[in-house]
């Protein structure tokens, strides 16, 4: 629990980082280069685990491939294009719609059970998210006019989302192995976004400022979360870990007003208030129907 605290502390301060990267780098510039310099470090840390483990790890390429064109590579591209769209006051409380995302996947793909209260948790949770895309307005809601950078935090949500779940059936392999391997097709995967950026001539290679983000988001969002966050999920299984990520929207909401002094208007409460609520709902009476069955 405590890894995944941090984890989400970490994540937290990504949503203020892609805020102070505007203008300074390029969006698929931060995420080249964070999975680049993630990889050179791995590369230095695990090369015995994965020489070691290499054997179990092959098969498995095309689907570590996947996991981290879509967790990593894709998650990261659509984050860093939001922040351009959207506040991080925002994307944190969009973020927090993962855990909901997790459940439903889980659902429909390895038959979980959701109960009547869970589902209204997930109700309760999306009901947060319409409220933040719409911006606490019914018209706007009505007529679909939905921020471009909020409709790219869904997406991106959606794309960790899958990551989470497909963590169960991961190769049992050492996590540092696998990350390592994550790291370097991530970035690999990276360089075809970064070749349309150039095209588009919307490249823009990183200031001083830009440096001094990437290199925070390389060691704490990218390669300390990363780690921490596996191992958590391997712990608790990736149901528990996903409702972890509701706590991004309150660490989130507290750096962009202190760090950038983004404003919090009415409607972000409300919708705080929804995504938390929903959560801790489905939470609650996971943990109630646990005791129940270990009293039995």
């Amino acid at each position: 629990m405590l890894l995944l605290v941090l984890t989400t502390l970490m994540w937290s301060g990504n949503a203020v980082a892609s805020q102070l990267a505007v203008g300074h780098v390029s969006p698929m510039v931060i995420v080249f280069l964070r999975w680049g310099i993630v990889a050179a470090l791995m590369s230095l840390i695990a090369w015995r685990d994965l020489v070691a483990s290499w054997a179990d790890i092959r098969p498995h390429l095309i689907s570590i491939a996947l996991m981290a064109a879509f967790g990593f590579s894709g998650f990261n591209g659509l984050f860093y294009l939001a922040a351009h769209n959207t506040t991080a006051v925002n994307m944190g409380i969009l973020q927090g719609s993962i855990p909901m995302i997790v459940v439903i996947g889980a659902y429909f793909l390895f038959g979980a059970r959701v109960t009547l209260i869970q589902f209204i948790g997930i109700l309760l949770t999306l009901l947060g998210v319409f409220v933040v895309a719409s911006q606490g307005s019914l018209q706007v809601l009505l007529n679909l006019h939905i921020n471009p950078g909020d409709a790219l935090m869904l997406v991106a949500a959606v794309f960790y989302a899958g990551y989470t779940l497909a963590l169960r059936n991961r190769p049992k392999v050492p996590a540092l192995a696998f990350f390592a391997v994550m790291a370097f097709v991530a970035s690999l995967v990276s360089l075809p976004m970064l070749a349309v950026e150039y095209s588009q001539e919307t490249l823009v290679w990183p200031s001083l400022q830009g440096w001094l983000v990437i290199l925070y988001i390389s060691l704490c969002p990218s390669f300390l979360a990363q780690i921490f966050y596996m191992r958590g999920v391997e712990l608790i299984g990736p149901n528990r870990a996903g409702v972890f990520v509701n706590l991004v929207p309150v660490f989130a909401s507290v750096m962009a007003i202190v760090l950038l002094g983004e404003l919090f208007a009415f409607y972000h409460g409300a919708a705080l208030a929804l995504v938390l609520g929903g959560i801790w709902i489905a939470e609650k009476f996971a943990w109630e129907k646990r005791g129940n069955k270990a009293k039995a």
